[in-house]
Formats: C-alpha cells, sequence, structure tokens
C-alpha cells in the first residue's frame, strides 16, 4: 500500500456496517406488530418474517454495535496517528479528538430528539472522551494490559448474574418479561411528532449519559481498545501481515458469536420452549446473546479484511495476467480476450460495487443521518406511518432499499470528489476553518 493511500479494508467494512445497522434498526418501526417476551423482535408474521427474525437475532442483534465500536476506535488512533505524523504534538492531537467528540455527543442528541431514539453517535461521543484521553498516548505494553483488564472486567461482570441465578436455581425465572417492550422508548408509535420527540430525547439522554458511562464500568470499551491496537498495528492497511490473526477471528468470533445468539433464535421463533422470563431483555438467553456480540462483531471485522486481501490479489494477479498476454502471438490475445470478456465485465461489475459501498463507509455519518432521515418520516406514526402496514420481511426489503440510496448518492460524491455534507461540516469545526 502506497503512503498516504486510503486504506479500503475499513471503508468497505464502515460501508457494509451501515446495511447492517439499517436492518438491525427496522424492528422498532414495527408500530402494529406483537411483541413477544424478548421486547424487541416482533413475534407475528408469516415463515419469511420468521426467517428474517431467526436472522437479525442471530447475525445483527447487538453484534453491529462492536463492529461499529471497533471501526471507531481505529478510527480514533488513525486520525491521532495521522496528526503526530505531520508534526502536531501528542497534546494538541488529542485535543481535536476532544472537540470531534464533543461534536458527536451534539450530533447524537440531536438525531435522538428529531428522528431516531437509538443514535450510537452520542454514546460513542462520550466513550471516546474517556478513551481518547486515557489511552490514546499510552504505548503498546500499557495498551495490552488494559485491554486484558477490561475483557476479563467484561467478562465476570457478563458473567456474574447467570451464575448466581444457576446457584440459586433461578436461571429460568430470571428477567422479566412483564416488562413494557424495548421498542416503546423509540416512540415510533406515537402519532404526535412533539410526544414522540419528547420520548426520544429522555431515551437519547439514557443512552448518551448513563448508558455509554456504564458501558466503561462493565469492561465494554475493550472493543475500543482493540481498534486503537488494530489501529497501530495497520491491521486492515496490511492484512497480508495478519493473516493467521484474521483467519482465526473470522472463525472463532462469528462461530461464538452466531452460537451465542441461537439458542435465543431458536426460543423466538418457537422451535425450543423455555419460560418467558428466559427470553426477556434480562434473561438468561438475552445476556448470552449480548456478551457473545463482541465476538462476532470482531469476526465480520476480520472477515472483511480477509476478503480485502483476497480483493486486492486477485486484481494484481489479474494485471499481470494481461501484461503477460500482450507479448503472446496475436491469434493468442485474440482467443484470451475473447474468452475474457465476460470476466472482465464481470470484474469491473464487482470494483464498481466494491467502489461504491466504501464510498459509503468514506461518509458514514452522513449516510447513517440519512438513512433515519428516510426512515423515520416515511415509517413512524407521526409522519407517513408505512411502519405499521409492514411486517419484519417487507420491512427488511424497504431496509436494504434505503440503504441502497445511500449507496448510490456516496457513489455520485465518490465520482464528484466530493466528501460527506456532515464530513465536511465536522471537519470545519474541529480544525476551525
Amino acid at each position: 500500500m502506497l503512503p498516504g493511500e486510503r486504506a479500503l479494508a475499513p471503508d468497505l467494512a464502515r460501508g457494509l456496517m451501515l446495511l447492517f445497522i439499517v436492518l438491525s434498526n427496522t424492528a422498532f418501526h414495527l408500530t402494529a406488530a406483537r411483541h413477544g417476551a424478548s421486547g424487541w423482535q416482533p413475534v407475528d408474521g408469516g415463515w419469511a418474517d420468521h426467517a428474517v427474525q431467526f436472522a437479525m437475532i442471530t447475525v445483527l442483534d447487538l453484534r453491529i454495535y462492536p463492529l461499529f465500536a471497533f471501526l471507531f476506535g481505529y478510527g480514533m488512533m488513525q486520525l491521532f496517528l495521522r496528526q503526530t505524523a505531520a508534526g502536531t504534538s501528542e497534546r494538541q492531537a488529542v485535543r481535536l479528538l476532544r472537540r470531534r467528540s464533543l461534536c458527536l455527543v451534539v450530533i447524537g442528541l440531536l438525531h435522538a430528539t428529531l428522528l431516531m431514539a437509538g443514535d450510537i453517535v452520542g454514546f460513542y461521543g462520550i466513550i471516546s472522551l474517556a478513551l481518547g484521553w486515557l489511552f490514546l498516548r499510552r504505548g503498546d505494553r500499557a495498551l495490552k494490559w488494559w485491554i486484558w483488564i477490561a475483557t476479563a472486567q467484561f467478562v465476570l461482570l457478563a458473567a456474574e448474574p447467570v451464575v448466581s441465578a444457576a446457584l440459586s436455581g433461578d436461571l429460568g425465572t430470571m428477567g422479566d418479561a412483564g416488562a413494557e417492550p424495548g421498542a416503546e422508548a423509540y416512540a415510533a408509535g406515537e402519532g404526535n411528532w412533539l410526544a414522540a420527540a419528547g420520548t426520544r430525547f429522555t431515551s437519547g439522554l439514557f443512552v448518551t449519559f448513563a448508558a455509554a458511562p456504564l458501558s466503561l464500568v462493565g469492561g465494554a470499551y475493550v472493543i475500543f481498545l482493540l481498534g486503537f491496537w488494530a489501529a497501530r498495528k495497520r491491521v486492515l492497511e496490511e492484512p497480508g501481515r495478519y493473516l493467521p490473526l484474521l483467519r482465526g477471528t473470522a472463525v472463532i468470533g462469528i462461530a461464538v458469536g452466531w452460537l451465542g445468539a441461537l439458542p435465543a433464535a431458536l426460543a423466538h421463533v418457537g422451535a425450543i420452549s423455555v419460560p418467558d422470563d428466559a427470553q426477556s431483555e434480562g434473561g438468561v438467553l438475552t445476556l448470552l446473546r449480548d456478551a457473545t456480540g463482541n465476538a462476532a462483531g470482531l469476526g465480520y471485522v476480520a472477515a472483511v479484511a480477509l476478503f480485502v486481501h483476497w480483493w486486492t490479489g486477485r486484481a494484481g494477479r489479474r494485471r499481470g495476467a494481461g501484461a503477460t498476454t500482450d507479448d503472446a502471438p496475436n491469434t493468442t490475445i485474440t482467443t484470451v480476450t475473447a474468452s475474457t470478456t465476460n470476466t472482465a465485465n464481470t470484474a469491473n461489475t464487482a470494483n464498481t460495487a466494491i467502489t461504491a459501498i466504501a464510498a459509503v463507509g468514506k461518509r458514514s455519518l452522513s449516510c447513517y443521518l440519512a438513512q433515519s432521515l428516510i426512515f423515520a418520516p416515511v415509517l413512524a406514526a407521526w409522519g407517513l406511518g408505512l411502519g405499521e402496514h409492514l411486517t419484519s420481511a417487507t420491512m427488511a426489503l424497504f431496509a436494504v432499499g434505503v440503504w441502497l440510496l445511500t449507496v448510490a448518492a456516496a457513489y455520485a460524491m465518490e465520482r464528484a470528489g466530493r466528501r460527506g455534507p456532515v464530513e465536511v461540516a465536522l471537519r470545519r469545526v474541529m480544525y476551525r476553518n
């Protein structure tokens, strides 16, 4: 990779992440759906809806936030290293990132209040304030120690309630199946925009100023620190140097993440019978699903890095093969050209698709907010109210369509050489120019 060249893997991962996020955010817009003990995914619908619900719980729910967190930490450290390499002092670079974090908190609260209560930008803004101050300037040795400390903290605190309930014989009754469904905090079913905005503002305050600090106490910040470490080692810029690590992380991480969510998914669709409390948001199945989410998020990042390594190597081999055929006799060139036309066209199409998805990743904040700008007014009861008439399967199709719109817009900006509008505004505030 040439100096100054932008790495494909982080941008491609962010672009795919936004597809996963928009899919994950579909459930609470299904305002007419009946929610079960889990309080999140609906339990009604046909076989296609149940298939979507099963896939969401297994593959996406609380598996994408860790992916976001890792990439967020990776990007923070990248920016810090670029600033210090350009001659900025470490103290000034941390101050610059602090200003960025404060901007993200403001953006997140506005986003939550105006459009989508489940905003995560403000959440990560708070976490990045603390972690940037505490860890950006620490050495590799200290960073590794804190990664192990945070991992132990996370595992012990996640396991403690389950172990306590198991020892007391209350594992099946752990949780609260009678609690208000979590989707209610998003107020998508509220017909009055002002009332819905009040609920969203309250939810946004909780997520930003309560859930974020609690995640620091609970050790969930380990995923950010892993992003810091990986950025220092340039894992996503130079995946070829870390193939064993990436392969192991992809296989083990995805397997642990999916297997950890499988009991909750099976219970949700009625394939296994468990007490309602066990399926609730505080139940053992949900805790198991959440605790294994970090593994899945890391596995997804590693899988994208491996794909990029394979894809760039394949592109290099194609270029090498083309150079070889130039020296061959004319008859051979004609034969090779005729036989490889379809392959070349397919490769060009794939290149365009990858470039377009990576363009979304370069403008991830703009595209993330644009998704809500489409979703909320069209689906919420205070807007057009389309969410009342959709099911899990049709809502997923709608979500993919919204993501494709952002892909098309980002690709158009990429071809025009333009940054995302929110990224431009954020840079102006950060650099005060």
